[in-house]
């Protein structure tokens, strides 16, 4: 039975009711469920890059804008966005005010719980798909908002979390393998898949984004050939191993100048490059100003 339009948004009014019950001001907020954060913003922020970690972000309020190399997602209350695996994007939030802030449910996406859940669902027995793109977008629908609704009360009775939030995570899980586009996330729950060796090579680039590229080590750490891994990586994540770790790296350095006051050439030399001139030139590529004058920026604004 199709549940009339009304019922959706009672839905949504009510999980944005919560979210701001439980969000004590704008930024990203930790609550007492490991795996559940809460995203507000008074007004729309200028676009930032940034690690998409693997997550469902869906928003009860207000709109956000995600770019993945030249591919644009944009969401809102009627669709949610599912990251299978971590990304470098530039975000940014387009609609908020400070009377409909913009209100958003993170689930981060535990790998173990996706791959225990794909063994025992239906969809497991269907041919898998080749892998494809790391980030989607699907319609919100009853039976998700019904469940973040259910999850976000958990927050009112703390005793019940450790018992009840597993369940309540186990149930978005589900709906999302079960969606049009849940292929993908099937593919980080089956063993020696072609999109879980992908996703261990995206792991592998993060702990060692500061070394040296080698794609052959790569692929037979998670045991791909040269070409196929990177083949199936631009098909997961729009770019190149390379220019993953680029962004990596550019990203890690910005925040070490920011947060550590880190000079640029300690910076770049942290993060694996051995030219201060290419570091240089590759941030300024990347950010659109020179590391100094960038993080000057940042800091001003």
């Amino acid at each position: 039975m199709t549940i009339p339009a009304p019922s959706l948004n009672a839905s949504q009014a009510e999980l944005a009711s919560l979210i701001e019950r439980f969000s004590p001001g704008d930024g990203v907020h930790a609550t007492a469920i490991p795996s559940l954060m809460l995203a507000r913003m008074s007004a729309p922020n200028a676009p930032m890059r940034g690690l998409q970690e693997a997550a469902l972000c869906l928003i009860a309020q207000g709109r956000k804008q995600v770019m993945l190399g030249d591919e644009v997602y944009e969401y809102d209350a009627t669709r949610y966005l599912v990251a299978s695996v971590d990304l470098p994007v530039t975000g940014h939030v387009t609609a908020a005010t400070p009377e409909s802030p913009y209100l958003c449910f993170v689930l981060k996406l535990s790998p173990s719980a996706v791959a225990e859940l794909v063994t025992q669902a239906e969809s497991a027995r269907t041919p898998l798909p080749p892998p494809s793109r790391g980030v989607f977008l699907e319609p919100s629908s009853p039976e998700m908002l019904e469940a973040a609704i259910r999850m976000l009360k958990l927050l009112e009775r703390p005793q019940d979390i450790p018992l009840l939030a597993p369940l309540i995570e186990r149930e978005i899980l589900y709906r999302v393998l079960c969606s049009p586009q849940g292929g993908m996330l099937r593919h980080i729950g089956i063993a020696d898949s072609q999109g879980q060796r992908v996703a261990k090579a995206i792991h592998w680039l993060r702990r060692h984004y500061d070394q040296p590229l080698r794609i052959d080590h790569i692929a037979r750490e998670v045991h791909m050939s040269a070409s196929a891994l990177h083949h199936h990586f631009k098909a997961v994540t729009a770019m190149s191993p390379l220019q993953y770790q680029k962004q990596l790296r550019l990203q890690e350095a910005r925040r070490l100048m920011l947060s550590e006051v880190m000079d640029a050439a300690s910076a770049g030399h942290r993060v694996g490059y051995e030219s201060p001139s290419q570091f240089s030139r590759e941030y300024s590529r990347m950010f659109g100003a020179p590391p100094l004058r960038d993080v000057e920026r940042l800091r001003a604004s």
